[in-house]
């Protein structure tokens, strides 16, 4: 793959068609640039972001997390918002980072590009050490690469309840969104698998759908099961990962492939990256205009 080359795989179920596009830039591998949608602009209302902790979950018992709340500031208290959760939650919301997404929220819901959305960003859990001397335990793995139902139910049944004492939520799946980068980014897919009547948008970076904790079995289960109704993003470059657990881009070419053939309303971008959010981040803005356009649409009465 050459410097800056992209390839854009995007399949629309409902026409039942499937288009490669080959889109090339003058961007290097390690040279993606975020775009206005990306820095805070004049005029544009900013929303709030609120850090929490939570140190009670019954999922994944004897871990503490800390967590952010966006709230848009056109959110009005009238009505549900839509709502977009993300791993790694400390690395999107951060201002500096890769991703910004409380600016990139600020800038597309202002310009009427994506609906008014609280955003969710939820770090891993930590265990605490048990002596005063000893070191904290990650849980990230265990929570991100497992399959089954496990982070689903701790979100829906803990962090959206908790959230939603203080803002209105939609419990419309079609108005839910999920993302993360890397174990962050099957995490969501799996999030959306087990509970397509929860959540039926999903964003992954560079996501590791690879042998893990078995997150290799998708693309195979993508096309032996019946097409559940699940918008997806995809994200990869050829310098990701290759290690004893996998090889991350054919991984991703794989779930593209699967999606393509059950039918999926899916888009797939491909560079030529590594593992890292610099292209994730650079095209963040585009990725959400796509994940939302039908919402946009639906409530524009298009």
């Amino acid at each position: 793959m050459q410097g800056g080359r992209l390839l854009y795989w995007r399949c629309a179920a409902s026409l039942a068609v499937c288009l490669v596009i080959a889109a090339t830039t003058a961007q290097a591998a390690d040279d993606y640039k975020l775009g206005p949608d990306s820095e805070k602009q004049e005029g544009v209302p900013e929303g709030t972001v609120t850090q929490a902790r939570w140190t009670t979950s019954k999922a994944f018992a004897g871990t503490e997390r800390d967590y952010w709340v966006y709230v848009p500031k056109q959110y009005d208290g009238q009505k549900p918002a839509c709502v977009m959760v993300f791993q790694d939650g400390g690395n999107y919301a951060d201002l500096k980072k890769d991703f910004r997404v409380p600016i990139v929220f600020d800038n597309l819901i202002h310009k009427g590009e994506m609906p008014v959305t609280v955003g969710i960003f939820i770090n891993p859990g930590v265990i605490p050490p048990a002596t005063p001397d000893g070191a904290p335990r990650q849980n990230r793995s265990f929570e991100y690469d497992s399959l089954g139902p496990q982070y689903a139910d701790f979100l829906l049944k803990e962090i959206l309840p908790e959230v939603g004492k203080k803002v209105k939520l939609t419990s419309k799946a079609s108005e839910r969104a999920i993302g993360g980068i890397s174990s962050g980014g099957i995490c969501a897919w799996t999030v959306a698998w087990e509970r397509p009547e929860a959540f039926q948008k999903v964003l992954s970076h560079v996501g590791s759908f690879t042998n893990i904790r078995g997150g290799h079995v998708y693309p195979s289960l993508i096309r032996k099961t019946e097409r559940k109704p699940i918008r997806v993003f995809l994200q990869d470059g050829s310098g990701d990962l290759d290690n004893i657990h996998g090889n991350w881009p054919l991984a991703n070419q794989d779930m593209a492939a699967a999606l393509k053939l059950a039918g999926y309303d899916y888009q797939f971008v491909y560079g030529d990256g590594g593992h890292n959010g610099k292209q994730g981040g650079a095209i963040l803005p585009d990725s959400l205009r796509w994940l939302w356009k039908d919402v946009v649409a639906e409530r524009a009465g298009k």
